[in-house]
């Protein structure tokens, strides 16, 4: 058995312990995110997403990329004014959040390649000083772009949703949530997939 599958096995087993999960893992393949593989792009559609559904975010996302004759990078995106950005239907305040990031990664003040050695919450404090940043876009980074397997986005309203209903809980009851959360570790990343698909997220 090849060690990722062995280690799967191993986390599947762990979150088994949780009824709720089994049967989760019973019915359903674990949610994807759609990723690029580069942080900068990925960090444009996390600011994207950010309180839309998937379907919209993808459309916006479809027609941002249609702006750029080249390849999407920090100097490329800089050279886009925010009447542009706002042309392919984000708000004024997403633009500049965008801009933002494009800005920090030229400057030096974001090093995206520092970021892949970076313990989990060195991550989160080096994006949340961003202006357009917050806990949910650096979560989104931890478990779609730098792979990070224990990591719980308590903030997203899909998270959320589904342990409201899975666990009978107010949806507002974050504390509930983290502490059913902690008897997932090491793998709350996986865990959290699991909770997407739940919604039949598509």
């Amino acid at each position: 058995m090849k060690a990722s599958n062995m280690n799967n096995a191993i986390a599947l087993t762990h979150l088994s312990q949780d009824p709720v999960l089994k049967k989760l893992i019973k019915n359903y393949p674990p949610f994807n995110w759609p990723k690029t593989g580069d942080i900068f792009t990925d960090l444009i559609e996390s600011i994207i997403n950010q309180q839309l559904s998937l379907a919209s975010a993808a459309s916006i996302y479809a027609r941002f990329k249609k702006l750029f004759k080249n390849s999407i990078t920090p100097k490329n995106t800089l050279k886009l004014t925010i009447d542009q950005l706002k042309s392919v239907g984000l708000s004024g305040q997403k633009s500049s959040y965008i801009q933002n990031v494009a800005t920090a990664i030229i400057s030096g003040e974001l090093d995206v390649n520092k970021l892949k050695k970076s313990t989990d919450q060195e991550v989160i404090d080096q994006l949340t000083s961003i202006k357009g940043i917050g806990p949910w876009s650096a979560n989104m980074i931890l478990m779609f772009s730098l792979n990070r397997p224990d990591v719980f986005p308590v903030g997203d309203l899909g998270i959320r949703t589904a342990m409201s209903k899975l666990y009978k809980l107010d949806r507002e009851n974050l504390k509930a949530m983290i502490i059913i959360a902690k008897k997932w570790s090491p793998y709350r990343t996986l865990a959290s997939r699991y909770l997407w698909q739940s919604l039949d997220n598509q």
